[in-house]
């Protein structure tokens, strides 16, 4: 007899790394973030913040597939205070992943916020409830919950790999993820960029007027 699969699998154990090394992150722009990783690490630009303007946490994962929300129900469960539940459907846009209901149920359980490549509905009362939520959009489509599914194991959302213990950073140019193991460096870097910023900031508010990098020269084409 050819058995049927569990409806949700699921993660043996979330590592998530110390509250100290997280809230270092906080304040600090997404592309500082990017630049202090070589370049990488922002999902998907249409992710963008539906509801708050910005967001640190540590990420709790799972895959919902399309037009379903089960694994995130039970991520839900799972979640712990500072947890960004960070949602993957595969990008599907026919339905909403969740709304107004489960997102106050997040909000109750100390999440941080919420970040899915799919949509949600119930924009006017996710704004009431005020976690932040950053999405592919807004649709009043509803989802199934049935399953399958993944909690706590890796997922791509947004086009970038994304595991539970993984740093998630998110402003109004989009969303971040720091890897885990990648914190400590990346956090290193990420001092030599503000500095490096904020040296050439304070040249340009003084009427700096040069390219503050260095450009090959061009040469000119046209008649001699």
């Amino acid at each position: 007899m050819i058995e049927e699969p569990p409806p949700l699998v699921f993660a043996p154990v979330v590592n998530r790394p110390p509250a100290k090394l997280v809230e270092r992150f906080r304040d600090a722009p997404t592309s500082f973030i990017v630049d202090a990783m070589g370049g990488t690490g922002a999902l998907d630009w249409r992710i963008k913040p539906l509801v708050g303007s910005s967001l640190v946490g540590v990420a709790l994962t799972c895959d919902c597939g399309p037009v379903d929300n089960l694994a995130f129900m039970a991520a839900l469960a799972d979640s712990r205070p500072g947890d960004v539940l960070v949602v993957a459907t595969g990008g599907h846009v026919g339905a909403a992943v969740t709304g107004d209901l489960l997102i106050g149920v997040a909000r109750n359980r100390g999440a941080a916020g919420f970040v899915t490549d799919g949509l949600v509905r119930d924009l006017d009362d996710l704004e009431t409830i005020g976690l932040p939520v950053y999405a592919m959009g807004v649709t009043p489509n509803s989802p199934q919950r049935r399953g399958p599914g993944s909690v706590g194991l890796p997922v791509v959302c947004g086009g970038v790999l994304v595991a539970s213990g993984d740093v998630v950073v998110g402003d109004r140019d989009g969303v971040v993820v720091v890897p885990r193991a990648r914190i400590s460096a990346t956090l290193e870097s990420l001092q030599r960029v503000k500095a490096a910023e904020a040296a050439t900031l304070e040249r340009v508010r003084e009427g700096l007027k040069d390219l503050p990098v260095e450009v090959p020269a061009l040469q000119r084409i046209g008649r001699t």
